[in-house]
């Protein structure tokens, strides 16, 4: 997966607002990976669909059953 990122030709932007919390999160993880941001969050968003097409909206359900019990 590590060249996957490195060879692949981007041709679209995607832009959206975070809580800044999770941005300097995310920051830490490329820091300690060695790699940009736009990297990290394209691995992370490529495995969120891959466990949906598995998954199906179960997938959904889990991350946001996960979400209201740190709220809690």
């Amino acid at each position: 997966m590590r060249g996957y990122i490195c060879w692949v030709a981007k041709k679209d932007f995607l832009a959206f607002r975070i809580n800044p919390e999770l941005k300097q999160q995310i920051e830490e993880i490329a820091d300690e990976e060695q790699r940009s941001i736009s990297q990290i969050c394209e691995l992370f968003l490529k495995g969120a669909v891959e466990g949906y097409r598995r998954e199906g909206p179960q997938f959904i359900r889990r991350l946001l059953t996960r979400q209201r019990e740190k709220t809690k």
